[in-house]
């Protein structure tokens, strides 16, 4: 294993010398090959022609006039042109600035007003995409003052300039991840070389403990940090084959990441819980003939609220294909510090423990509770911290990190090791906040017992009524369970009045897509959300003694999300006190008009740049 490697930069080349034979696998939108459809295709890279291949994308964005410590951003929705152009860039010592691509032709406006801030925040002096969607970006170049080009892909693949040597060093910045900004604007994650293979080396060897005879299987976007620091980086680092699936396939059809596992034999992969959830909704039983699950030996699960219910109908239901409940891996990370945080045991499944729901929402101590105990409120282990690393919990208010709380007494979660960024990208004030003297502040809430974290929530979202504490997931959670409630479509928040207006205290509310029979009639629509409303109501009431004091129910798709799925809460929030949450449009159902306006104003301001000349290339 070239793990011996100090950067990316030497991580590449010595994966090339050492495994000239295995790499990645990238298989095509198509599906599958091998299962019923003929069309699909793969594109296999060896190491060896991933070092050859990497060269040539480093030369031609060296050829750019791109020197070390530039940024380049990237939105490439093909896995092959991602990945050989980030490498590519890491080589050369210029900074990659992974954005994620136009999901469809839904909420065009607010793709490219994020993709305005992050490419303006980077400073990036060049962007790679596609020739498709290039045309749609005229607006973003011309609102970033450093920002002198924006090159189709298809150029640079064909490009044969050689790499320039660049000295790239453990402390160098290798690539900026922006959050996905679910609370607030993305923010951009300095990571460097040292923080990366720092946090590699706990991914691959005291977290999975991967062997030579491992397959890695993903479909998860290598712009977030899960797909591309835990199937990437990781994988290229320890020399673990990895075969990669377009996300879009997975979630059109998620029997395909099953047939993936069958296949190739795959051994490891990693999913947030709605992968779950959604793999039991959606696959078949007639979907399952030739499906063999036995060689998949972690199943990893993070990057949002773990559901215990949720993995552990997983296992059951998948069980007849040779899945085992002992694969799940339960994870917390976060891309403050590079990715994970905390791995459950390997090989031990999920474990879980119930409290009393009072005594962790009124008074922040985790205290016991059976399972079947009234209010009982059961949570997930994620695990213990690795080697080197620190998980404590401090009060919010502990500004230095003084005093970290006992076991089972619920704070904010901090984090300090060599896998913590050292600050946002050219953001002093962000940075200062958010550590508390040496720590990460986390802006999580959970608690440790017996060295293994819990966690509870968002502090920032917590809603507080009458003096006691409700996490919104959990609120979710019970309104989720509603037949007609889009599963993983709820959002809850602490509000004012809609349209204004002042309030005594918070009011909490909850806001819903609903599962809308085809063909109803406005009458029956509207007799449908009265229901959904009062058995949403009744159920939160149930389960948590809580009074909503109000309940939205959307159309599908109007919730508004990150580019990595998650819900945004705090948009939620603003659309609803503003009274706007219910002008919102589908994404299935976007006003046309609306797009062919943004489209027509980007392609305008990219034609005036052409004929303009842009701004002179170079410094």
């Amino acid at each position: 294993m070239s793990a011996s490697a100090r950067t990316l930069a030497e991580a590449v080349e010595q994966a090339a010398r050492v495994s000239p034979t295995i790499g990645f696998r990238f298989v095509s939108d198509d599906g599958v090959p091998g299962f019923g459809n003929a069309a699909a295709s793969e594109a296999s890279f060896s190491y060896t022609a991933i070092e050859r291949s990497s060269a040539r994308y480093g030369g031609a964005l060296q050829a750019l006039g791109l020197r070390k410590g530039d940024r380049v951003a990237l939105i490439l929705p093909t896995n092959e042109d991602f990945v050989l152009c980030f490498f590519g860039a890491i080589r050369a010592g210029i900074i990659p600035v992974p954005i994620y691509p136009p999901l469809g032709i839904g909420q065009l406006q607010g793709y490219l007003d994020n993709t305005r801030h992050i490419v303006a925040k980077s400073g990036a002096r060049a962007l790679v995409t596609t020739a498709q969607i290039k045309r749609m970006l005229g607006t973003v170049q011309a609102a970033s003052p450093a920002l002198e080009q924006v090159v189709a892909v298809e150029a640079i693949r064909e490009s044969l300039e050689p790499l320039a040597p660049v000295t790239v060093t453990p402390d160098d910045v290798a690539f900026l991840q922006f959050t996905s900004g679910s609370t607030s604007r993305p923010k951009g994650v300095a990571l460097t070389h040292k923080n990366l293979m720092a946090n590699v080396a706990c991914i691959m060897q005291h977290g999975l403990r991967v062997t030579p005879e491992d397959v890695g299987i993903s479909w998860l976007p290598l712009y977030h940090d899960m797909g591309l620091i835990g199937f990437v980086l990781a994988p290229l680092v320890h020399e673990v084959p990895i075969v990669f699936l377009p996300p879009l396939l997975f979630l059109k059809r998620p029997v395909s990441w099953f047939q993936a596992f069958t296949r190739h034999k795959g051994t490891i992969a990693y999913a947030p819980n709605f992968a779950f959830a959604l793999a039991c909704k959606r696959v078949r039983e007639r979907e399952l003939e030739g499906i063999d699950l036995s060689t998949w030996r972690v199943a990893g699960c993070g990057a949002e609220p773990i559901r215990a219910e949720t993995l552990e109908a997983f296992a059951d239901m998948f069980a007849k294909v040779g899945f085992r409940k002992e694969a799940l891996l339960p994870s917390y990370g976060m891309a403050e510090s590079s990715l994970a945080v905390t791995f459950s045991d390997l090989g031990q499944g999920i474990r879980t423990a119930s409290f009393d729901a009072d005594a962790l929402w009124a008074d922040g101590v985790a205290r016991d509770a059976a399972v079947d105990a009234p209010g009982a409120v059961r949570l997930v282990s994620c695990g213990r911290a690795f080697p080197e690393h620190e998980v404590a919990i401090f009060a919010q208010d502990d500004a230095a990190s003084d005093a970290p709380l006992g076991d089972a007494r619920v704070g904010e979660v901090r984090l300090r090791g060599p896998s913590v960024m050292r600050a946002y990208w050219e953001d002093e004030e962000r940075t200062r906040e958010t550590f508390a003297g040496d720590w990460l502040r986390t802006g999580d809430l959970g608690f440790l017992m017996g060295g293994e974290l819990y966690v509870c929530g968002r502090s920032k979202e917590v809603i507080i009524l009458n003096g006691r504490n409700y996490y919104p997931q959990d609120i979710e959670w019970e309104a989720s369970r509603v037949p007609g409630v889009r599963k993983g479509n709820v959002i809850a928040f602490a509000g004012g009045n809609p349209r204004g207006g002042q309030t005594e205290r918070e009011r909490a509310i909850v806001v819903f897509e609903m599962q809308e029979p085809p063909g109803a009639t406005p009458a029956e629509r509207a007799h449908r959300v009265d229901e959904l409303v009062r058995d949403v109501r009744k159920a939160v009431l149930d389960g948590m003694s809580l009074t909503l004091d109000d309940v939205v129910a959307v159309d599908p798709g109007v919730l508004p999300k990150t580019s990595s799925g998650k819900l945004q809460r705090a948009k939620t929030r603003d659309l609803y006190e503003r009274g706007e949450l219910s002008l919102q449009k589908s994404a299935r159902a976007v006003d046309r008009l609306d797009l062919v306006k943004e489209a027509a104003r980007s392609q305008l301001s990219y034609l005036k740049l052409a004929v303009l000349g842009g701004r002179k290339k170079g410094r």
